[in-house]
Formats: structure tokens, sequence, C-alpha cells
């Protein structure tokens, strides 16, 4: 009876905190979608705020919908364990074992077409230094990521922005205070690089 007791007590907890994140991001996407312009100017007066932060304002369906996805999860979690009803856990038990099938299926599909998306994928060496708006993107990606290409500087090696200009990316060499060279980013190189995690 005490174990049974405890997971009850620990059931209820686990979805009170699911229920109660769903009612706050339900709660800011009401508010986004209702009122954009104030969220706007919430957010400008916030000292060294991305400006990617404004983007926040284009999601206020999105944060409704799993607001009131989480709510409903939390909700039935909740009252399930404590009235210990056979429906509403199971209801519970259900959904989450959608979600968790659908993970598993999601990362499935990526990692069987990660090499045909990769293949086909517009790469560095083809692009970087060529077309405006593709370096202008990578160069926002590896700043906000604080990384050097996708894997590190090799990327770049037969690039045309190398070929022109026998430098990498100011990003690839972080610790170095002169010219970005081959020899600066190779001393460069990071253990772990976040742009392998888009």
């Amino acid at each position: 009876m005490c174990c049974k007791g405890f997971l009850k007590i620990m059931m209820f907890v686990f979805n009170g905190v699911i229920f109660l994140a769903g009612a706050a991001i339900l709660a800011v996407g009401i508010w986004v979608a209702v009122d954009r312009v104030s969220l706007l100017g919430f957010l400008e007066h916030i000292e060294d705020a991305p400006p990617e932060l404004a983007q926040l304002a284009n999601v206020g369906y999105l944060l409704i919908g799993v607001g009131a996805f989480l709510t409903l999860v939390g909700f039935l979690g909740c009252c399930g364990a404590v009235k210990e009803s056979k429906c509403m856990l199971l209801s519970f038990f259900t959904v989450v074992l959608i979600i968790f099938l659908v993970e598993v299926a999601a990362g499935v599909v990526l990692f069987v077409f990660e090499p045909l998306v990769r293949s086909d994928a517009p790469s560095i060496e083809d692009n970087y230094g060529s077309d405006e708006s593709f370096t202008s993107v990578w160069n926002s990606t590896m700043n906000e990521l604080k990384c050097c290409g996708y894997n590190n500087y090799t990327d770049f090696m037969n690039s045309q922005f190398v070929s022109t200009t026998s430098s990498y990316p100011v990003t690839c060499c972080t610790s170095s205070s002169g010219p970005c060279n081959e020899i600066a980013a190779k001393a460069d190189v990071p253990s772990f690089c976040w742009c392998n995690l888009m």
C-alpha cells in the first residue's frame, strides 16, 4: 500500500507540473496571438536580447496548440491518479504511448534518410562565398551556435571563399586574434560542434 500511495503522489506531482507548464504556454500563446504589439514592445526593453527573439510573435497559434495539448495530458494524468480512474489513466497512457511511437518513428526516418538529405542539401564547398544568401545564413548560424561549418574548418577547404580570400570564416578562429588562416583554424578545432545538431 505504501508503494501505491507513493506512485499516486508522484504521478499527481509529475502531471501537475505538466498541467501548469501547459497552462503557462497556453496563456503566453493566447497573449501573443491577441496582442503582438505589446509583446514586441516588451522584447525591445530587454537588454542584450537577440533579435531572433522577436520571432516569438509569429508562433502564437503553435504555442496555443502545444499548451492546450500539455494541459489536457496533465489533466488526464492528475485526475486519473487522484481518482484512480481507469478511463483517464488509459487515455493518459494512450496519449503518452502515441507521443513515444511518433518520436521513435521520427528518429528512424531521420536516421534512414539523413544521407539522402545531406547529399541533396547545398554544400558549403559549392555555395559558401559564391551564393550571398547561403553565405549569410551560414554566417548567422555559425555566430549563433558558436561553431565553424557543419563539422569544422575542413568544410570550407575547397570553397570559393577560401580560394579567393585565403582565409576561413571568423567563427573558425575564436581563440586567435590574427588572420583566420588554416593554421589558426586547425588550432581552434572544437571537440563538439553545435552545427551538427541542425
